[in-house]
Parts: structure tokens; C-alpha cells; sequence
């Protein structure tokens, strides 16, 4: 699958919005990108999934991970293409951690999944969660790169990358422009 294919699916299930969003960094935006709503269909999903799972297909992954509630559903549907179990890790007040029984054994090699990345901050979070326990981080996975810079130490692949500009609040050319901010992400914390 191509980056003009993927693309094209984002595009059809409109997982590309316009506005003027702030995100989760706390920078602002004028494209958000929903990536849930492409998690309607369970055949995109799953395409989305086998292609991103190619790369690993020779690993041996014991585990992947995600961040609680964007890449749960794509995470869990690596999983399953990679014959292996998956957790996911959840804030508990502005720390991520492995809960509801959910545990991570030593050796483990584990894969972090993630449905978009901007700043990398939530996956290297998951990378700490995951050091804590002992496991070992094979790599990182995301449908969507929109970071600027390499942010990992650790193999990244994503399937598209995408170019968008951000701004501090106090550079925002929308919010000088008085255009009202939607705050559309799960997370709900500000840093």
C-alpha cells in the first residue's frame, strides 16, 4: 500500500479535519487528524494493520502496546496479524501506566503502537512504561507520522507521513484571528 493509497483512505472516511485545534502537546493547529473514525470499519482497520505489520511480521513480538484509547483498536488488530497479546496503558492523573491486570514480564519484546504521532512525548512515555517492567522495545509503529524530527531511538515506521504546521498559543495565527479552538483529542491534559 502506498502513501498516496493510505492517504486517499484517510481522506474517504475523514480522518483529515480543518479548524483550529489545540492538541494535545497544547500547540494549536489548523488540521486535526481522527484517526478513530477510520477504526469504524473493521476491514480498513485491519488493511491498515497487516500493511503496518509487515515490518514485524519476522520479529518476534510478544506483546504490543499502545496508549489508551487512540491506539487501542489498532493495536489490538497488530496484535492479532502478529500472533501476539496486547495491552494498553492508561493515565492515572498525567502518568501512563499498565492497569486493570495488565502486566508486562521481563525479557518481553514488545512493539508500541500509536495511531498518530506529533511530538513522540505519549510514545516514549510507553517506552518508560515498558523499561520499567524490563521489557524490551523492538520498535515503534503508528498509521500516521506528523512529527517534525526523528523521535525515537527505537525502529519507527509509520505508513504516511504528513506535513502539518503548529503553533505556541501565543504565535497562533487562528487564535489572533479569533477563530474559536476545539480541543478534540482523548487526553484532556494540557502540558
Amino acid at each position: 500500500m502506498t502513501s498516496e493509497e493510505v492517504l486517499k483512505i484517510l481522506g474517504e472516511k475523514d480522518v483529515i479535519l480543518r479548524g483550529h485545534f489545540q492538541l494535545s502537546s497544547g500547540r494549536h493547529s489548523d488540521t486535526y487528524l481522527q484517526c478513530a473514525v477510520v477504526c469504524q470499519y473493521p476491514d480498513v482497520t485491519n488493511a491498515l494493520a497487516r500493511e503496518l505489520a509487515i515490518p514485524y511480521q519476522r520479529s518476534e513480538v510478544d506483546v504490543v502496546i499502545t496508549p489508551a484509547i487512540g491506539g487501542i483498536i489498532l493495536g489490538y488488530a497488530m496484535a492479532q496479524i502478529l500472533g501476539c497479546r496486547m495491552v494498553f496503558a492508561e493515565r492515572e492523573g498525567r502518568k501512563l501506566s499498565l492497569r486493570r491486570g495488565f502486566s508486562i514480564k521481563a525479557g518481553e519484546k514488545v512493539l508500541v503502537v500509536e495511531d498518530v504521532v506529533t511530538t513522540g512525548g505519549t510514545i516514549k512515555e510507553i517506552i518508560d512504561v515498558v523499561k520499567g517492567y524490563g521489557g524490551e522495545v523492538v520498535g515503534v509503529a503508528s498509521l500516521i507520522d506528523r512529527s517534525e524530527d526523528e523521535v525515537f531511538e527505537k525502529p519507527f515506521h509509520s505508513l504516511v507521513k504528513i506535513k502539518i504546521k503548529s503553533y505556541s498559543s501565543e504565535d497562533c495565527p487562528l487564535c489572533k484571528r479569533g477563530i474559536p479552538i476545539s480541543i478534540p483529542g482523548s487526553r484532556g491534559i494540557i502540558k
